[in-house]
């Protein structure tokens, strides 16, 4: 992949959290995310080599992890703060989610060689990711201890999965 492509997708999903995030607090408006969200998945999805392979894993890593978020909602670990939810969530992790999963089809690739490395990445920043949005008024975190232990354990789990089943899959 070339690193023009790599940094299009990275600054697309970037994009897309600050949308979603900026949105709610800005205009307290799920429609700027939503909306930049679906444009960047349509874009990821018209440029792949192999939309079978990255439909899958859109499917299966925004499953896990909306579950997950649900769960810990319905749980009461922590809440977001938004204008329009489905289920528990904000309607956006709709797309937020599945553009975080396109990162696993392509830009991801190279850990598959740092497998430690990834595995720390995962455990520091996907539970970080979530408590930058708390001083934000995005989401409230109501047992903190509770919140890093399942947030550092689910995404040890996630990057497993991913650099060991779904990097080795060959859907063409």
């Amino acid at each position: 992949m070339s690193k023009l492509k790599i940094f299009l997708m990275l600054s697309g999903y970037q994009l897309t959290w600050l949308m979603c995030v900026f949105g709610e607090i800005l205009y307290n408006s799920f429609i700027p995310g939503l909306t930049w969200g679906l444009i960047f998945l349509f874009l990821v999805f018209i440029n792949t080599q192999n939309k079978r392979k990255l439909i899958f894993i859109v499917f299966s890593i925004s499953i896990f992890g909306y579950l997950f978020d649900s769960i810990l909602v319905n749980f009461n670990i922590y809440n977001f703060e938004s204008s329009l939810y489905f289920g528990w969530l904000p309607i956006w992790m709709l797309v937020l989610w599945p553009s975080f999963a396109t990162l696993f089809d392509e830009v991801f690739v190279f850990l598959s060689k740092y497998k430690l490395i990834a595995l720390l990445l995962s455990a520091v920043l996907g539970p970080l990711t979530y408590y930058s949005g708390s001083p934000l008024g995005l989401i409230y975190i109501n047992k903190l201890f509770l919140f890093f232990i399942l947030m550092i354990g689910f995404w040890i789990f996630l990057m497993l999965f991913y650099l060991n089943y779904l990097l080795k899959l060959k859907l063409s």
